[in-house]
C-alpha cells in the first residue's frame, strides 16, 4: 500500500470495474430502488447527492445480502425548467425569442439541450459512486414513458377523472403557463392597504373598500359585507358607480368577509382573487379578465393598457388620489405567490385547462398510509401528508409549453365542449377519418404527471413485463420532504389506481441542505459576499468581517452559499463527502453542511488507510494453516469480538429505520475508539516478537479478520477505499491458503471467494459459544483506570513523553499480567505497583468503587514543580500586598462605589487562599 491514500487514483479505477455488479442477481428475492430522476437542467447538487448517496448506501447494502438489487438510473425532462433554461440560452446567444422558432426548431434545440446535459448528470452520479444499472436508463420523455403517459391519460379521461375547464389558476406571467398550488412559493413582502371611496350609483354618498391590489378595480363585479355588520345594513341590495368603468356593481352580504379587517368592505374580482372566485360562484357574478397572458392590462382600459400589474397598481393609486377617491393607506404585509421556478410574482388568472377531479383518490390516498401499506419515515411526516390531503383540490395538469407530453386530444371545431381522446398510439378514428373538423390541443401535460408514473413506466406498464412482475412494487423511496406532495403522494395514487398496489413499501424523508451565507445588509437587504470571499471565511472563520453577518439558508446560487458536489470529490474525494453528508443528518427538516465536515471525514478516511496500512505490514509473514485458538484468546480479543457483533447488529437495525448517521456513528465510533486507538495498541507488544509464537499469529489473524470484517461493514458508506483495501487483503492472503474450519475463517474465505467487495457477503454477528462475558466488565474496568491515569498526567501536567510509575489497587478482583500488557500498552507507564508506598509524597490519587489509583510526580520534575510553586507564590503575594495598600488607604473606601470595595476584599481572600494552597503542596514535594 501507498503512504498516502490518493481518491482520484483509486476512484477512477474502481468506477468502471463496477459495473457489471450493478446488475439485478437472478433467482433472489427482489429489492428495488428507482432513482428520483434529476432534471436535465444542469448538474448535479447537493441535494441530489445526499438522495443518491442514501440510496445507494441501501441498495449496496441489499446487494452484499444475496438481494436481486436494482438501482434504476433515468432523468426527467422537467419541462418548465427546461424550457425556461433554453429560451434564456437562445436569446443570448442569437436574440431569438421562442415565437421566432418553429414548434419542431424550437425542440430540436431542447433536445440537444437534453443530450448535453443528462451527459454531464450520468458523469456525476457515477463519480459519486452510485451503483446503477446503466443498462436501464429511462428519460420520461422516451418512447416507453410517452406510450405510458397517454394510456394513462387515456384511461383517466375515459373514466371521467379528467375534465377541461375555466378556472382560476396560478399564472405564470414570464413563463405564460399554468402552476399547481404545489408549484407556487410564498413569500413575505411590504406593501400597504389602500382604503378607497366608491360612489353610490346615485352619488347620495360613498362606501369606503380596503384592497391590497388596487391595480383589479378593472375587474371588479361587486362589494361585499358581512351580512351581520349592522354598519352596511341599509346599502345591501344597492349599487354603486365602479371609478374608470362607468360599471354599475351591486352591494352583496357573504359570510367570506371579516368585519375588523380593514374597513369592513371588500372589492369582489372573481377573476383574478381566489377567494373572489368562490364568492362570484355563490352569487352568480360575472367573470371580467383585466390581464393578458403576459401580465399587462388588456387594452380595453385605456390609460391603463400595456402596462403591467404593479405598474398599473401605482397608476390607480395615483389616479385615485387626484379624483379624491383615496382615503388613506397603511403599510401591510402581503404573502405573494411566486413560481418557483421562474420567480415571477404569481398572477390568479381565469383560463381554460386540463385539470383531475382528486376528490375520487382521497380516500386511496389516505389508507395507503393509514393502512401501513406505505409507511413513511420519519413518522412525523405522516402529519403533513395527511394534512395535504385533507385540503386537496383538483390537479390542474395543463400546461402552456412546447416540452412535454403532448395532451392527446382534439377538440371539435363546431363544438368546443366536444373532445375525443387517443391512447397515443395514433389519432382517434374520428380525426383521422375528418382530420379537417378536428383541432388538436396545444398544451403539454404538468410534468409531475409523468413522473407520478416512473415507478410504473421504467418497470414496462402498461405492458405485463418481466421487470414490472418482479421488481414491482418497489422497496422504498428516499427523497426530499420539499416534494412530498408534488411526486410522492402522486406516485401512490397512480400506483393504487392501475395496479392496486402502491408503488413502494417505505419512504424515507430527508430534509434539505442549507449552506451558510455570508452577507453585509444595505438598505435593509442582504448584500451576499462573492464566492470566492465565502470561501475564504469557511476556511479561515478568524478572517470575517465585523461587518459581515452569517446565516444558514437553503442553497441557492444568488446566496452564494452553494456547495460544488464534483469540487468536493476533487479536494477531498468521494468517500469523505459521502460521510460527510451522512454524518450531517437530523430529524430535522434543515441540515446544516458545512465545508470544515468534509476536511474532518478525510481525516478519518485517511487514519482507515494508515491502520489498515500497518494491518498488512504486521502480517504480511503470516501463513494461516488453522483457526482461532480459544484458550488463547486475550482479554481484550474477547472484549473486541463481542463489541465486532453488537456493531454488526446496531448498524443494520438503524439502516432498517433509516437512521444512517446514527448507523454510521455506530461504525466510527467501534473503528475509531475500539479498532485503533485501543485494539490495535493492545496487539502491537505481540507483533514486535521476534520469534513467531502461536500468541503473535493469533493477534495477526484476528486483526485481519476484524479488518476484512470493517470493509465490508463500511462498504455501502465509503466503497471506493473499502473495495481498494478488500482488494489488497485478497492478493496477500489467496482462498487456497484459508481453512474452513471456524466461523470467522469460513466468512473470510467466503468473502475472497467474491470478486470484488460490492458482492461480498454483509457481515452478520458470529456470536461464538467461546467468547467470555466477563472480559466486557474486565476492559470496561481497564478503559476507566486509563481515562483516569491520562486525567492525572494531564492536571499535574507531565509531558506526553515521559513514562510514569503508577500504583494501582483493585478491590475486587487481582491485576493479572495480561491486564498489566495492556495498561502498558495504552498508557506511558514506566512500573506498576500494587502496594501503597509507605510515603506518598506529592502526586495525585482517584478512588473508585472498583480501584484506588496513585500517581507520584517523578522526582525529576519535582525541582521544577518548586520553581513553578515559588514563582506563583511571589506573584500571588505581591498582588496580595497591593490589595491590602489600597484597601487600607482611607480614601479608596470613602469615594470607591461599595462593589468596588467588595471586589477588591474578595480578591484579598482569594489571594491568602492560594497562598495556602501553594505552600502545602510546597511542604508535599519537599
Amino acid at each position: 500500500m501507498d503512504k498516502q491514500y490518493k481518491p482520484q487514483l483509486i476512484e477512477e479505477k474502481w468506477r468502471a470495474f463496477w459495473e457489471p455488479f450493478h446488475r439485478p442477481k437472478e433467482g433472489a428475492s427482489p429489492f428495488t430502488i428507482l432513482l428520483p430522476p434529476p432534471n436535465v437542467t444542469g448538474v448535479l447538487h447537493m441535494g441530489h447527492t445526499l438522495a443518491t448517496t442514501l440510496q445507494d448506501i441501501l441498495i449496496r447494502k441489499k446487494r452484499m445480502e444475496g438481494f436481486s438489487s436494482l438501482f434504476l438510473p433515468g432523468t426527467d425532462h422537467a419541462g418548465i425548467a427546461t424550457q425556461s433554461v433554453v429560451e434564456e440560452q437562445l436569446y443570448k446567444k442569437t436574440g431569438k425569442k421562442r415565437d421566432a422558432l418553429s414548434r419542431e426548431e424550437f425542440l430540436k434545440a431542447i433536445w440537444d439541450f437534453k443530450e448535453e446535459k443528462q451527459h454531464t448528470i450520468l458523469s456525476q452520479l457515477r463519480q459519486i459512486g452510485a451503483s446503477l444499472d446503466w443498462s436501464r436508463l429511462r428519460f420520461t420523455l422516451d418512447d416507453e414513458s410517452s406510450k405510458a403517459v397517454a394510456f394513462c391519460f387515456k384511461t383517466l379521461f375515459d373514466d371521467g377523472h379528467i375534465y377541461r375547464g375555466d378556472y382560476l389558476v396560478n399564472w405564470d406571467t414570464q413563463l405564460q403557463t399554468a402552476l399547481s398550488d404545489d408549484e407556487v412559493e410564498y413569500e413575505e413582502r411590504a406593501s400597504h392597504l389602500w382604503y378607497f371611496r366608491y360612489p353610490l350609483e346615485d352619488h347620495s354618498d360613498h362606501i369606503i373598500i380596503a384592497t391590497t391590489r388596487p391595480e383589479t378595480l378593472l375587474g371588479d363585479v361587486a362589494v361585499a359585507v358581512h351580512p351581520d355588520d349592522a354598519r352596511f345594513q341599509s346599502l345591501i341590495g344597492k349599487k354603486i358607480a365602479l371609478p374608470f368603468t362607468g360599471r354599475k356593481i351591486p352591494i352583496i352580504a357573504d359570510t367570506y368577509v371579516d368585519p375588523d379587517f380593514g374597513s369592513g368592505c371588500v372589492k369582489i374580482t372573481p377573476a383574478h382573487d381566489e377567494n373572489d372566485y368562490l364568492v362570484g360562484q355563490r352569487h352568480n357574478l360575472p367573470m371580467i379578465n383585466i390581464m393578458t397572458k403576459s401580465g399587462k392590462i388588456l387594452k380595453d382600459w385605456p390609460p391603463f393598457a400595456g402596462l403591467s400589474m404593479q405598474e398599473a397598481r401605482k397608476k390607480m393609486v395615483c389616479l385615485m388620489e387626484e379624483k379624491g377617491l383615496l382615503e388613506k393607506k397603511e403599510p401591510h404585509t402581503l404573502r405573494v405567490g411566486v413560481s418557483y421556478r421562474s420567480k415571477a410574482v404569481i398572477e390568479p388568472y381565469l383560463s381554460k385547462q386540463w385539470f383531475i377531479r382528486m376528490k375520487a383518490f382521497k380516500e386511496i390516498l389516505s389508507q395507503a398510509v393509514k393502512t401501513g401499506e406505505v409507511k413513511i419515515f420519519p413518522k412525523k411526516m405522516e402529519q403533513t401528508y395527511f394534512h395535504w390531503i385533507d385540503n386537496l383540490r383538483d390537479w390542474c395538469i395543463s400546461r402552456q409549453l412546447v416540452w412535454g407530453h403532448h395532451i392527446p386530444v382534439w377538440t371539435a371545431n363546431n363544438d368546443p365542449n366536444t373532445f375525443v381522446c387517443s391512447d397515443g398510439t395514433s389519432p382517434p378514428p374520428e380525426v383521422t377519418k375528418n382530420p379537417e373538423n378536428w383541432t388538436r390541443d396545444k398544451d403539454v401535460l404538468d410534468t409531475w404527471f409523468s413522473s407520478a408514473l416512473w415507478p410504473l413506466s421504467t418497470l414496462g406498464w402498461p405492458d405485463k413485463t418481466q421487470d414490472l412482475a418482479h421488481f414491482y412494487p418497489t422497496s422504498v423511496l428516499v427523497t426530499g420532504h420539499d416534494i412530498l406532495f408534488f411526486w410522492v403522494a402522486r406516485m401512490i395514487m397512480m400506483g393504487k389506481y392501475f395496479t392496486g398496489k402502491a408503488p413502494f413499501s417505505e419512504v424515507f424523508i430527508h430534509g434539505l441542505i442549507y449552506g451558510k451565507s455570508y452577507w453585509r445588509e444595505e438598505k435593509g437587504m442582504p448584500l451576499y459576499v462573492s464566492s470566492e470571499e465565502r470561501i475564504r471565511y469557511d476556511e479561515d472563520p478568524a478572517s470575517i468581517p465585523q461587518d459581515v453577518r452569517q446565516k444558514w439558508e437553503k442553497m441557492s446560487k444568488s446566496k452564494g452559499n452553494v456547495i460544488d458536489p464534483i469540487s468536493v470529490i476533487e479536494d477531498y474525494g468521494t468517500d469523505a463527502m459521502r460521510l460527510s453528508l451522512v454524518t450531517s443528518l437530523t430529524s430535522l427538516g434543515q441540515i446544516d453542511l458545512d465545508r470544515r465536515s468534509f476536511e474532518e471525514q478525510r481525516n478519518f478516511i485517511n487514519k482507515i488507510w494508515n491502520s489498515a496500512r500497518f494491518v498488512l505490514m504486521s502480517t504480511e509473514d503470516l501463513k494461516i494453516s488453522s483457526g482461532l485458538e480459544p484458550k488463547l484468546l486475550t482479554v481484550e480479543d474477547h472484549w473486541i469480538l463481542r463489541h465486532l457483533d453488537a456493531t454488526i447488529q446496531k448498524t443494520s437495525e438503524h439502516l432498517a429505520q433509516y437512521a444512517f448517521e446514527k448507523a454510521v456513528s455506530v461504525l466510527y465510533d467501534f473503528y475509531w475508539k475500539m479498532f485503533c486507538s485501543i485494539y490495535l495498541e493492545t496487539t502491537k507488544p505481540y507483533l514486535r516478537e521476534e520469534n513467531a509464537s502461536k500468541l503473535r499469529e493469533q493477534k495477526q489473524k484476528l486483526l485481519l479478520l476484524l479488518l476484512s470484517c470493517l470493509m465490508r461493514l463500511f462498504h455501502p458508506f465509503i466503497p471506493f477505499i473499502t473495495e481498494e483495501i478488500f482488494q489488497i487483503l485478497k492478493k496477500q492472503f489467496p482462498i487456497e491458503s484459508l481453512p474452513t474450519e471456524d466461523l470467522y475463517l469460513s466468512d473470510l474465505a467466503i468473502s475472497f471467494q467474491q470478486k470484488a467487495c460490492i458482492i461480498a457477503p454483509y457481515p452478520t454477528p458470529f456470536a461464538p459459544a467461546f467468547l467470555d462475558p466477563k472480559a466486557l466488565q474486565t476492559m470496561e474496568l481497564l478503559q476507566n483506570i486509563v481515562y483516569h491515569i491520562r486525567n492525572i498526567r494531564g492536571d499535574m501536567q507531565i509531558p506526553l513523553g515521559e513514562k510514569v510509575a503508577i500504583y494501582l489497587h483493585l478491590k475486587e478482583e487481582p491485576l493479572t499480567q495480561e491486564m498489566q500488557q495492556m495498561l502498558f500498552s495504552l498508557t506511558r507507564i514506566a512500573s506498576i505497583h500494587e502496594k501503597l508506598p509507605e510515603k506518598k509524597g506529592f502526586g495525585s490519587s482517584v478512588e473508585t468503587s472498583a480501584m484506588y489509583l496513585f500517581i507520584p510526580l517523578p522526582k525529576h520534575l519535582r525541582e521544577k514543580e518548586l520553581l513553578r510553586i515559588k514563582k506563583a507564590q511571589e506573584k500571588t503575594y505581591l498582588m496580595k500586598e497591593r490589595i491590602e495598600k489600597k484597601l487600607q488607604n482611607r480614601k479608596f473606601r470613602e469615594n470607591a462605589p461599595q462593589n468596588i470595595v467588595q471586589e477588591q476584599e474578595n480578591q484579598l481572600k482569594d489571594c491568602l487562599t492560594s497562598l495556602q494552597e501553594l505552600e502545602k503542596k510546597r511542604q508535599q514535594i519537599e
